[in-house]
């Protein structure tokens, strides 16, 4: 088995509002969506982010398909070209920044967001090449 492709693929609450909001912060480019008959939800969307694609779509509670109502278990992580403008965006428009931008050991200026529709965001951008042995050394100096 070879995989391909791998894309985040989001549940939101509001399908419409999500693809504005992505599109106004990231500068996402919408490449289709599918609007449901009955009730007009957003059943399947694509968003060109640069090199990747987000897939979305309104949450879908009667068939078990919800969106995050709190914390969720995951990030999705973009490497930008400013992370302190990206995340300024962000919070302009809505979101609540959990950490601040910071330059941190593994060599990226970045900070984590959670968009309005419960998904978190680490957003960063480099600041130094740094070796897995050194980010190692930096970690365990870090925690210790």
């Amino acid at each position: 088995m070879a995989i391909h492709e791998c894309f985040p693929y989001l549940r939101v609450s509001d399908g419409d509002a999500a693809i504005r909001w992505y599109t106004e912060v990231f500068g996402a480019k919408e490449r289709f969506r599918l609007v449901d008959p009955s009730d007009g939800r957003v059943g399947h969307a694509e968003l060109d982010l640069g090199p990747g694609v987000l897939m979305l779509s309104a949450a879908y509670p009667e068939m078990g398909l919800d969106a995050p109502s709190g914390n969720t278990g995951m990030c999705v992580h973009l490497h930008v070209d400013d992370a302190d403008a990206v995340i300024a965006r962000a919070r302009e428009a809505g979101a609540e920044v959990l950490r601040e931008p910071a330059d941190a050991f593994y060599g990226e200026r970045g900070g984590t967001f959670r968009d309005p529709f419960g998904h978190h965001w680490n957003v960063g951008h480099s600041i130094e090449e740094v070796s897995p042995a050194e980010m190692q050394r930096r970690w365990d100096a870090m925690v210790s």
